[in-house]
């Protein structure tokens, strides 16, 4: 979801930054087709002497600057957790919007980074447990990352992805969250097999398969967030939009088994 969301905020003109924030599970680099970065995120955790400029790389296809992890275990030991909050203030100031891919669950890895966030935005994947299970998830879940966000100062927000459930059940989990817990439901993305087609490729399926049923459903959540985030109560030019800087942490909500 980094990924696409990150593509869309560069196709409306936005420039965008991507940061693998999982640290000891990076995976964001793949979905750009980014496999074996030679300098990384964990260079520059390691070595305070590294250059952020040679660690970021142009998605040349979706116009997306990417910080990725590396994924060599010798490169994940010893690291400086700490430091990841000075190499998002050094780097963000030079983007419109900055995308922070968190791991799943509690945010260990990133929290580091909430005190220059503005927004939070937690993924919840219906899929991965029985729906009737759902309210539970959502209080033993999403209302301790809520909670958190929100000591942070930070707009929390939900997007429901990979749905296969009846739209019925959809509307009543969107009402569960928005009324009982008052957490805004900003997209609602479907199960599509173009996803996983595209990841196999290294592309973002918004630019892979634009017409796909997903990538719809992503363009209307990055929409829903435009307008969440640069709002539409000022009559602004699109270089008065784009100045506003936007810095999001998203979250996986475990369910079940982990990736």
């Amino acid at each position: 979801m980094t990924a696409n969301l990150s593509t869309y905020f560069s196709g409306i003109g936005l420039r965008t930054l991507a940061i693998d924030g999982d640290l000891y599970l990076p995976k964001l680099a793949f979905h750009f087709g980014i496999y074996n970065p030679i300098t990384n995120l964990h260079t520059l955790l390691k070595k305070e002497d590294s250059r952020l400029e040679e660690s970021i790389y142009r998605d040349v296809r979706t116009g997306v600057d990417v910080l990725p992890g590396s994924s060599k275990l010798y490169d994940i030991l010893d690291i400086d957790q700490r430091r990841l909050r000075q190499i998002v203030m050094d780097v963000q100031t030079r983007y419109d919007v900055t995308l922070i891919d968190s791991p799943v669950g509690i945010p260990f890895d990133t929290i580091s980074t909430f005190r220059l966030a503005e927004y939070q935005l937690i993924i919840i994947e219906v899929e991965r447990g029985p729906i009737h299970s759902f309210h539970r998830m959502v209080e033993n879940e999403v209302e301790k990352l809520k909670a958190l966000g929100e000591a942070y100062g930070l707009k929390v927000g939900v997007l429901i992805n990979k749905v296969r459930e009846a739209e019925p059940v959809i509307d009543g989990i969107v009402n569960f969250l928005e009324g009982s817990f008052n957490i805004p439901v900003v997209g609602i993305v479907a199960h599509d097999p173009a996803v996983p087609a595209s990841q196999n490729e290294g592309i973002p399926v918004i630019a892979f398969s634009p017409h796909a049923r997903a990538s719809k459903d992503i363009t209307t959540a990055g929409r829903v967030l435009s307008e969440w985030v640069f709002g539409r109560r000022e009559k602004k030019s699109l270089w008065e939009r784009i100045k506003e800087a936007f810095l999001s942490v998203l979250h996986g909500v475990p369910s079940g088994e982990k990736l």
